[in-house]
């Protein structure tokens, strides 16, 4: 299902759901990512991870090794589609634009009572920025995690420096992806992004908060359902 507005409802459609698996599948395979690769930390038995019920292979670093590059595999085919979909769409509403830095920054002084929000498209200037800055870390971890994978399957006389230095920007992009998806949640609980978490689950918002909230979206949107010849290149 496709952006459109669904009046009876009082929804609008703002996620489609291709775009929900899109977004679950590397949400879900990258929390497989950080609890694996934590596990391949002696630290599993250290801490009673092990005792937890449906855990006790948490201990065992081949099989945490082994449901890691499983969960990689996902995590690597959802991004490649995400972006080879979308680019071919030429959905561009996530990519970051001219003065999104300085709008991020008066959008935070609204939440503490300092002036009026802006209005804003289909994505907030905050969520551009943090989309360009998952997709780097996302691709430090790929490009790092091929060459550690690489090294162990295929070549293990791989040049030491090369290797050290994929160790380092791994786990360096590993403690950024922890960081960024915490500050993501952070941002969905925070009382004026509440209404958009129904769509991660749902597709849809509540359309009073979207015309209120996104009214240069709403406008594009509405205007696109009175003219259904004319494109769209929000995604």
């Amino acid at each position: 299902m496709e952006e459109r507005v669904l009046e009876r409802k009082g929804l609008v459609v703002r996620h489609s759901l291709l775009e929900r698996i899109e977004h679950w599948a590397v949400a879900l395979s990258g929390l497989v990512l950080v609890a694996t690769g934590f596990f391949e930390l002696p630290v599993a038995r250290r801490y009673f991870i092990t005792e937890i019920p449906g855990l006790g292979w948490s201990g065992d670093y081949i099989t945490s090794l082994n449901i890691h590059y499983a969960a990689s595999a996902v995590f690597i085919a959802a991004a490649l589609f995400h972006l080879v979909h979308h680019g071919l769409l030429r959905h561009d509403g996530m990519v970051p634009r001219r003065g999104d830095l300085r709008a991020s920054v008066e959008v935070i002084r609204t939440f503490f009572g300092k002036g009026e929000e802006p209005p804003f498209d289909k994505y907030l200037p905050e969520q551009r920025l943090a989309w360009a800055g998952m997709a780097v870390i996302m691709a430090l971890l790929i490009l790092s995690g091929l060459v550690k994978t690489w090294k162990n399957l295929v070549d293990p006389q791989m040049s030491p420096a090369l290797v050290l230095t994929a160790t380092w920007v791994h786990n360096g992009a590993f403690l950024l992806f922890i960081l960024a998806f915490a500050a993501h949640i952070g941002a969905l609980i925070l009382k004026p992004n509440r209404p958009m978490v129904r769509s991660i689950f749902t597709g849809g918002v509540r359309l009073d908060y979207a015309r209120k909230r996104h009214p240069l979206w709403m406008s594009r949107l509405e205007g696109e359902s009175r003219d259904p010849d004319k494109g769209k290149k929000e995604g």
